[in-house]
């Protein structure tokens, strides 16, 4: 059986499950890799056959999406051309993640494609949404990558379609321990604004990973370091706690590592509200946005006791064996 795993390349959080997904997969059949994306900053351990710069969302240094980066760095043509002339009429099987130039091109030509993506579990009615509606937010979510079958990650299993979330072995099988440090990823923040407000707790220990700079650099209490995946995982399994955006990847695996944990969705990004309002009922600190004014809150943080390990179980080859099966008895 031929199969395509297409996969966000927008950001760090897709790879990363993939890597998990991925050597799931190729004991269903021959699968060939398609990354499309331009914002990711780790390596995908496998042979990718097709890579695009597909249709990115740039962050910004204000903590939000650069939007007019965004627009003048995507190309409507190219990326019709693309869809059109992909190949996607060759394979048995297509595994989505996110990725547009795949679906669309699915859509285009009438082949089923399947869905395993945090964002599936969002369109589900069931699941927490801000308080304030979104209607672009919704539309870009349920139309991006379209799927005929959607299988979701979330916080909490739901059903039999939404699952717990994957955490990569490199997590799972890591020492973990307490030596005290913050662990801090927040990529649609300038580094100065985030060194601004951190330098206001001198008694903390800061570590940020910056997808703005390419050197190490030190400024009293607070390191900062370009993402490095193999430090940036020995960093959250030994911190104290983690600061981070409303993604989904980092903040479960502060979960699962019973790390003390507060985030600050990015401003107009809908999933990242999703994502606010599904930790605040985990009784999760959310912060609106970075300013001095947020201090206060993170010191609550730092004075707070040390949270319960979630469990997520280790069920990857399960899960994708399950999909699998029900997916090609449905051909």
């Amino acid at each position: 059986m031929k199969i395509l795993y297409a996969i966000q390349g927008t950001g760090n959080g897709h790879l990363s499950r993939a890597m998990d997904v991925a050597p799931a997969l190729e004991k269903h059949g021959a699968v060939d890799y398609f990354i499309s994306g331009a914002q990711a900053d780790i390596s995908f351990p496998f042979d990718v056959k097709y890579k695009s710069k597909g249709l990115s969302f740039y962050f910004g240094k204000r903590g939000g999406i650069d939007y007019s980066r965004t627009f003048f760095k995507n190309s409507a043509s190219r990326l019709y051309k693309e869809l059109k002339s992909f190949p996607i009429e060759n394979y048995d099987l297509i595994i989505n993640d996110f990725e547009p130039i795949s679906a669309w091109s699915a859509k285009l030509k009438g082949k089923k494609c399947i869905a395993l993506s945090h964002q599936s579990a969002l369109l589900d009615d069931e699941f927490p949404k801000p308080k304030k509606s979104d209607l672009v937010g919704e539309t870009i979510l349920k139309n991006y990558a379209p799927a005929q079958r959607h299988y979701g990650f979330h916080f909490e299993a739901k059903g039999d379609s939404i699952f717990t979330p994957i955490i990569r072995k490199a997590i799972r099988e890591a020492d973990v321990k307490n030596l005290g440090h913050y662990t801090v990823y927040l990529p649609a923040y300038s580094d100065a604004k985030i060194v601004s407000v951190l330098k206001q707790m001198p008694e903390v220990e800061w570590r940020i990973y910056s997808k703005h700079t390419k050197s190490h650099s030190v400024h009293g209490n607070i390191t900062i370091s370009p993402i490095d995946n193999d430090k940036f995982i020995d960093s959250i399994t030994s911190c104290e706690g983690v600061l981070c955006g409303a993604g989904f990847e980092t903040p479960s695996e502060a979960l699962y590592l019973g790390k003390k944990l507060i985030v600050i969705p990015m401003r107009n990004q809908y999933e990242q509200q999703c994502n606010a309002m599904a930790l605040r009922e985990l009784e999760i600190p959310v912060l609106e946005h970075l300013s001095t004014k947020s201090v206060t809150k993170i010191r609550e943080l730092i004075d707070s006791d040390i949270h319960e390990p979630i469990h997520y179980p280790d069920e990857t080859e399960e899960l994708v064996a399950q999909i699998v099966r029900k997916e090609v008895e449905c051909v």
